[in-house]
């Protein structure tokens, strides 16, 4: 059976790729940071589907030294999945050194170290690494400076640690458009969604299912790698 480590698998996208993964016999590591509750859940959930299947593993992706205890804390790998992320907004002018380290140390110091940590467990196993990068690694979101670059930086590293670490280990990429409504901080107006769906070619938002199916895809794919798969419904068709 093969064993997948998600990280910021207790909700939301990462939660129905935990779901997808383990429908499709991965045995699931369920990566939380504040969510136990959910991530708990989620696993029990999962373990009463298939027994001994689901674990979860607390950490602060932000904090170097819980990046190194997840990673010892693994004894085999087959499948990373990059999925945790900081979004609210921020613009050039309002962004100080904690909002910096804030996004970039989630969104792309911990992709890079837990994918360099292991990598040796990954490389047994012939395994690969999926990153959950976005679309606007490209185009750039408007009030989201520093996010805007720790995805671009995620789609660069994807493609650096697939020419890197060929021919043992894939690296992929999958970029969201708009698949779920921001929360808290990071929430918007009615008006701003109805706009944001005008933009979209197909006038709909994709759901946690359209990504899921996609890092399953490539999990799967044995001749894939380097590459990033857009999934927003033809959003970046428009400018």
């Amino acid at each position: 059976m093969k064993k997948a480590l998600i990280t910021g698998g207790a909700a939301r996208i990462g939660a129905q790729i935990a779901r997808t993964l383990h429908e499709n016999n991965f045995n699931i590591i369920i990566h939380y940071n504040h969510s136990i509750g959910k991530a708990q859940h989620l696993s029990d959930d999962l373990n009463s589907i298939r027994q001994d299947s689901s674990e979860v593993i607390s950490g602060d992706l932000k904090d170097i030294e819980s990046i190194s205890s997840i990673v010892n804390s693994i004894d085999s790998l087959d499948l990373l999945v990059n999925n945790a992320s900081v979004f609210y907004p921020k613009s050039v002018e309002n962004s100080e050194i904690d909002d910096w380290n804030d996004v970039i140390n989630v969104n792309l110091r911990a992709p890079f170290f837990l994918s360099k940590g292991l990598s040796n467990k990954l490389s047994a196993s012939g395994g690969s690494i999926i990153n959950i990068i976005d679309i606007h690694a490209d185009r750039p979101l408007k009030n989201h400076a520093v996010y805007n670059i720790s995805k671009a930086g995620l789609k660069m590293m994807t493609q650096t640690l697939a020419k890197e670490l060929a021919p043992s280990i894939r690296v992929n990429g999958v970029s969201p458009g708009s698949i779920l409504w921001p929360e808290a901080s990071a929430e918007i107006s009615e008006i701003e969604k109805k706009l944001m769906l005008e933009r979209i070619a197909l006038n709909r938002q994709g759901s946690p299912q359209d990504i899921a199916d996609a890092v399953l895809f490539l999990a799967n794919s044995d001749y894939i790698t380097g590459q990033i798969i857009n999934i927003d419904g033809g959003r970046t068709l428009n400018q």
